[in-house]
C-alpha cells in the first residue's frame, strides 16, 4: 500500500517536475480520501483502514509540502478527496457502496473538481495564491467555486 499510495506519487512527481519547471507551469493532483482524517474515539467502526488512512495522510502532507516547494516555479500541487464514497471497482469490491446507492458520489463530481484544480493558475492576476497547496473535498470545492455538476 505504501508503494502505490505514497512512493508512486513521489516518483511520478520527480519524473514530471523538470519539464514543468522548464515550461514555468504545471499541475500535480493526488487523489486522497476522507480516510486521511484522524479517527474519532470511540471508533465508529472497528478494524481495517488504519494503514490506508496513514498512506493517504502521508500523500496529503507530501502534496502540501511539494506545493510550497514548487510554488515559485508556477506549479500547482493539490490533493483531492471525494466527499462521499464513489462507486469505483475498489469500493464496490470492498462493499463500501453499490452502483445504485443514492448516497454515493458520482464519478462526474470528482472529475469536475479535478478539472477545477488543474485549470486554476498558481498565482492569480492580483498576485494572490491560486488553487495550490490544498487538501480539497470534491463537493465542498465545487460549492466554493460555484461549479454545478450535471
Amino acid at each position: 500500500m505504501l508503494a502505490v499510495q505514497v512512493e508512486a506519487p513521489l516518483h511520478l512527481a520527480q519524473l514530471v517536475l523538470p519539464g514543468m519547471r522548464e515550461r514555468g507551469r504545471g499541475w500535480i493532483l493526488n487523489i486522497s480520501s476522507v480516510a486521511a482524517r484522524h479517527p474519532a474515539l470511540p471508533p465508529a467502526r472497528v478494524g481495517g483502514g488504519t494503514v490506508y488512512g496513514m498512506c493517504k495522510a502521508a500523500l496529503e502532507r507530501f502534496s502540501t509540502g511539494l506545493a510550497a516547494e514548487v510554488y515559485a516555479d508556477g506549479i500547482a500541487v493539490n490533493a483531492l478527496a471525494p466527499t462521499d464514497v464513489v462507486p469505483t471497482p475498489g469500493t464496490l469490491f470492498h462493499h463500501l457502496t453499490t452502483r445504485d446507492d443514492p448516497r454515493a458520489e458520482q464519478p462526474e463530481v470528482m472529475a469536475e473538481a479535478a478539472l477545477a484544480l488543474c485549470r486554476a493558475p498558481v498565482t492569480r492576476a492580483d498576485g494572490s495564491v491560486g488553487l495550490t497547496g490544498r487538501v480539497a473535498y470534491s463537493q465542498e470545492l465545487l460549492a466554493e467555486l460555484a461549479i454545478a455538476v450535471g
